[in-house]
């Protein structure tokens, strides 16, 4: 068959082709004002379906939308990952969040008053405890470099950073273990804490909830080693919270004198016939600083910690070397069978059995991470632990809860931001549009979605590396503008 020289099928791109066929849609505008709100996002959740809003009273129709009037027949939204290995655009919008999120804990805003900036507040970090040995970057009292134990001055981006020296004596199941119960470890040190303000300030236990309320902000990051540590805002606050001023007992440096003691209390047993019984605790490294405001030239301000606490809340544990995927397989969901039509257990085809989506010994990571891995497996196999899941979070190796979290009273919430961004947004749309806006008391919203794909076309793939390259470009100047300013 012989084609036009400007028919598109002759161009070889499907990328090209496809942004042609697109480009020749009478609503290709549409189309690609589409992709620039979706801010560079890499994987779009797709959406088909209708909404329609009807006036309660009269019934009448007043505004109807359809992704069957869209150019491409779909609705794309942004996958909202919060990890920048995953989407880079998302994530940037999750660290402002949780900026916005903790700044507001430590200056007021977004519903919290100013005057939460004159409580009691110290950033703490709670690290782990010893499993061996490993190599690293010691330093002296003056800050000079100090050589290894193995003799070596390592690198800052030397692979064997974080691996053990001995690999054979260096306790992996305790450090997984630990993982897992990282978060157990930070509610019992919460207790402690509130135990040892309590012991200071001379009053019951009972009844230092009518004296004062203990709020936190805290943020989970990977050592080199492969094990969590955590960095958190502690703030001390009246009895109802960020609104209430604390007792004027209630200072910094009680605060600052309590956190170490309280760490140093928590013990959590697990026990455990395959590997005996191990006693879980915090690590001797324990550093507590007061914030300061950001007026100051203090090293540690309100607005730094913030920003600190938002740059590792985008981060996994790929940062100490592992797999940023989900180690199990899938369609069996690491069971290594799948069920037939008649009831009977077959072995997985995908995994051939092993529940594994691949194999360990195949994978891109050192010898330590493999086997922080391999452990994670193994125990996660064993009856003792299988409420850990470890299977399921051998890509986390053991790390089961989530990367940022708060408590009650400390801030306003990341759904509260959310909704805010999404209320704007909609009011903006609507003006754009020029559709009247609606009393919500008088209207009623149907809706009809249903999830249709994940990711691009192959044409609008190439609209969103334009987008992408537009931004980098923007962030480029950002930091420029900002190194010229200091």
């Amino acid at each position: 068959m012989h084609t036009h020289p400007d028919d598109p099928r002759r161009i070889a791109s499907p990328a090209v082709r496809d942004l042609l066929n697109l480009a020749a849609h009478p609503d290709f505008d549409r189309t690609r004002a589409q992709v620039e709100r979706l801010g560079g996002c890499i994987r779009p959740i797709a959406l088909v379906g209708r909404t329609t809003t009807h006036h309660t009273t009269t019934g009448e129709a007043l505004h109807t939308f359809s992704t069957a009037d869209e150019p491409t027949g779909r609705l794309p939204l942004p996958c909202g990952n919060r990890r920048a290995t995953r989407c880079p655009a998302c994530s940037r919008i999750y660290a402002a969040d949780t900026y916005h999120l903790i700044h507001a804990g430590l200056c007021g805003g977004k519903t919290v008053p100013e005057t939460v900036a004159t409580h009691p507040r110290v950033f703490a970090t709670l690290t782990a405890p010893s499993f061996g040995p490993v190599h690293n970057r010691p330093t002296t009292p003056t800050g000079g470099r100090r050589p290894c134990r193995c003799g070596t001055h390592h690198t800052h981006d030397d692979p064997e950073l974080g691996t053990p020296l001995d690999p054979l004596t260096y306790d992996y199941c305790g450090a997984v273990l630990f993982n897992a119960h990282a978060g157990a470890l930070w509610a019992r040190f919460t207790t402690y804490l509130r135990r040892e303000i309590a012991s200071r300030a001379g009053i019951p236990q009972r009844a230092l909830a009518d004296h004062l309320r203990l709020s936190f902000a805290k943020v989970a990051e990977y050592q080199k080693r492969g094990i969590v540590h955590f960095h958190a805002v502690i703030r001390l606050d009246g009895p109802d919270g960020s609104t209430d001023r604390p007792p004027s007992w209630a200072t910094a440096a009680l605060l600052t004198d309590a956190i170490p003691a309280a760490a140093a209390r928590v013990r959590l047993t697990v026990t455990s016939d395959t590997i005996g019984d191990r006693e879980l605790i915090w690590g001797q490294q324990i550093d507590v600083r007061e914030i300061a405001p950001a007026t100051t030239d203090a090293p540690l301000t309100d607005q730094g910690v913030a920003a600190y606490i938002a740059k590792y809340a985008t981060k996994g544990a790929e940062d100490s070397g592992t797999i940023d995927r989900r180690l199990y397989c899938a369609p069996c969901q690491g069971r290594g069978a799948t069920t037939t039509p008649t009831g009977h257990r077959a072995p997985c085809p995908d995994c051939t059995g092993t529940g594994l989506a691949e194999p360990p010994a195949s994978l891109p990571v050192t010898r330590h991470v493999r086997q922080l891995l391999h452990t994670c497996w193994n125990l996660g196999q064993r009856p003792e632990f299988a409420h850990l899941n470890l299977w399921k979070w051998a890509h986390m190796l053991g790390h089961r809860g989530h990367f940022s979290t708060k408590s009650r009273h400390y801030s306003t919430t990341l759904g509260a931001l959310r909704t805010a961004r999404r209320t704007y947004a909609t009011e903006q749309a609507r003006t754009r549009n020029g559709h009247p806006t609606y009393d919500p008391t008088e209207t009623l919203v149907i809706s009809d979605w249903r999830y249709l794909a994940t990711g691009y076309s192959p044409g609008e793939e190439l609209l969103a590396e334009t987008v992408r390259a537009q931004q980098d470009v923007a962030l480029q100047l950002k930091y420029e503008g900002e190194g010229r300013s200091r």
